[in-house]
Parts: C-alpha cells; structure tokens; sequence
C-alpha cells in the first residue's frame, strides 16, 4: 500500500486525529477538508491542489511545503509553521485563521488572502505579489522584506504593521486603515491607488499619504489640515492613454526626485457626480498644478470649474503641433496671475531636461506671489477723496 493508499484509508475512517512525522507525503489534490491535523509534521509534502477548507491545522508544519492552488478557506493556521511553503498559482486561504502564523519566505504570488486573519503573522521575505489581501487584518505582521507590489490592499487592517524594505509599488489601498505603520527603508511604494475601482484613478507616493488622502476625500473635517502638506503636494492631471502616460510618468518621476509629492489624476474617465469636487480638492491641497491638455476630453470642464476658485499655480503643458482647446484662452485671460502660458514639448525626456527650469521654479515663485497677494490689507477709499 503506498503513502496515498495509506493516507484514503486514514480519511475513510475518519481519524480524529493524524500524526505525520515522515517528510514529503505525496497528497495531490487530497480532500482534506474539516480533517484534524494540528501538530502534524507536513514539511515538504506535496499537497497541491488539496482541499484543506475548514481544516485544524494550528501548530502544523508546512516548510517548504507545495501548496500550489491548495484551498484553505476557513481552516485554521494559529501559529502554524509555513515558511518557504509555495502557496502560489491561487492558492485559496479566504478567512481562513493565521493569527502569529510563520509565512516568512513563502510564495503567496496571486494568492486569496481576502478577509484572512493575519494579525501578528511573520511575513518577512514573503512574495505577495498579485495577492488578495482586501479585507485582510494584517495588525502588527511583520512585512518587512515582503514583495507586495500589485497586490490589493483594500480595506486592509494594517495598524502597526512593519513594512521596512517592503516593495509596495502599484497597490490598491482604498480605505486601508494604516496607523502606526513602520516604513523604514520601503525599497518602492510608487502608484499607490487610493480609489476604488469604479472611480476616477487617483494615485500617491507613500502608504500613510494614502490614507490621508482618503480620509480627505471622505471627510469634510479633515480638509482643514490642507496646508500642512501645501507645501510638497503637486497635483498631474492628465489622461492614462499609454502615450500621454508616459508623459505623466516622466513628469511625477522626476518631482519624486525633487522631494515633491505628486498625485496623479486621470482625465480619461467618464464625469461623475463628485468628479469636479474631487478635483477641487486635490487641487486645494497642492502646491502648484501641472495639466497636460493634450488632445483633453473632460479637462476643458474640470480646469474651468477649478481655476477660477483657486489661486494655485497652474502650468498647461501640450505635445507639439497640438493646439489648446478653445476654453482655455478665456482661463488664461481672465486669471493670468496663476495661469502659465502653455508650454509645448516634443518629447517627455526634453520635459523633464527642463522641468526646473520651465515649470518647478516659476510655479514656485508664483506660489509665493500669491501667497503675498493674499495677505496684503484690501485697498480703501472714501467719498472725501473725490470732493
């Protein structure tokens, strides 16, 4: 009888409980559902494809296990030991219990970790990339050297989580709650998105901004602490078409940089009822505006809804032979202390030779200006001055 035969017998007779001392059981696409295997030795077993939904597993060892597209929906890993374990290809873990559970290492690549219970999880080294982590509580996991980039973060619990030289590029965090997190030496936490994805795309540089951002846009309130982050702030609009993105692309690549904080706004999109205000408040909470307003669709609506309420710098750039839309001549006749002449460009590396230069400094200094403009005592007369 071989080690499979051994295992379906186990199971047919329904065992309360199995001890597996022996390393590299063959388990493919075993249905091990609801089955009692707490403090089983499963190092370097090959279980990929099992169903291990519902399943005891607290205090089991996996090390380097191969839980390819295994199911672990609902199953308990308190403190289960599954360092260096491939959990890749799907692997299904929806709810399931890893509370101070050893994940360092593993491969998590596309996994389903929505609404799983991480916290306190050693996670050090692990790949996430792709995975499915909406909903996850990831409070006080240790993330440091994990590869998170494109996983999804929505409505994540990231309360005191350590992300020190995590990678955190292209994430989605809409409504991620993440006080208190650790964030020394974060190796890329670029694009992160902060809407959901039935809104207009708007992206930041750095988790913690993430979720102000949020806050901002949900909570009136908070809008008062605008001008703490007024200074750094530089708002793109744009549209994500690939070729006017790789403008946009150049452009924010370069403020990082600088030390500046650009988020990025995409025009492509259809109008929605909050789309003017969101706008409008991006806008407030910016040091200056850069808009390329190359070949716009809705831009030529928003610019003439926030212009005029904003004395912010704004800087229209456009590919060359390309001409303004006709609205835009009205903005810049009526607000020429904050509307730049329309700055042309034959290429994003010719922009960003000149981004000082021809837009950063100049904005500044008018932020300056305006600044000074606001502050001066209004000007009086009286009816004496005319008799």
């Amino acid at each position: 009888m071989n080690k499979r035969e051994t295992w379906n017998r186990l199971i047919d007779l329904k065992a309360v409980r199995v001890k597996m001392p022996e390393r590299g059981w063959n388990l493919i696409g075993a249905d091990l559902r609801k089955t009692d295997l707490s403090e089983a030795n499963l190092s370097g077993a090959n279980l990929c494809e099992a169903n291990l939904s519902g399943a005891n597993l607290r205090r089991t060892i996996f090390i380097e296990s191969n839980l390819c597209k295994a199911k672990f929906i609902d199953a308990n890993l308190i403190k289960a030991n599954l360092s260096g374990a491939d959990l890749s290809g799907g692997a299904n873990l929806m709810n399931a219990l890893l509370v101070a559970a050893n994940l360092s290492g593993a491969n998590l690549s596309g996994a389903n970790l929505c609404e799983a219970k991480l916290s306190d999880t050693n996670l050090s080294g692990a790949d996430l990339s792709g995975a499915n982590l909406s909903g996850a509580n990831l409070r006080g996991a240790n993330l440091c050297r994990a590869n998170l980039s494109g996983s999804i973060l929505e409505n994540a619990d990231l309360v005191k989580a350590n992300f020190s030289e995590a990678i955190l590029t292209d994430c989605r965090v809409f409504g991620v709650s993440a006080w208190g997190v650790t964030l020394d030496g974060v190796k890329d936490q670029s694009n992160l998105r902060v809407t959901p994805v039935d809104e207009p795309v708007i992206t930041v540089d750095n988790l913690e901004v993430a979720q102000f951002v949020y806050l901002l846009l949900h909570n009136e309130k908070i809008r008062s602490i605008i001008d703490t982050i007024g200074t750094k702030g530089v708002l793109i609009l744009g549209r994500f078409v690939p070729e006017r993105k790789a403008v946009l692309d150049a452009i924010r690549n370069k403020l990082r940089q600088l030390g500046f904080v650009p988020m990025m706004f995409d025009f492509d999109r259809p109008n929605q009822r909050d789309f003017t205000e969101t706008i409008k408040i991006l806008a407030g909470m910016s040091r200056f505006i850069i808009a390329d307003i190359t070949n716009p669709k809705s831009s030529p609506l928003e610019l003439q809804a926030t212009v005029p309420d904003y004395m912010i710098p704004l800087v229209p750039i456009i590919q060359e032979n390309e001409k303004p839309f006709s609205m835009f001549v009205d903005l810049k006749n009526k607000y020429p202390a904050w509307v730049f002449d329309v700055l042309q460009y034959d290429s994003p590396e010719s922009l960003v030779e000149v981004i000082e230069n021809a837009i950063i400094n100049p904005a500044l200094q008018c932020a300056e200006q305006l600044v000074l403009n606001k502050a001066q005592a209004i000007s009086m007369r009286h009816v004496k001055d005319y008799k």
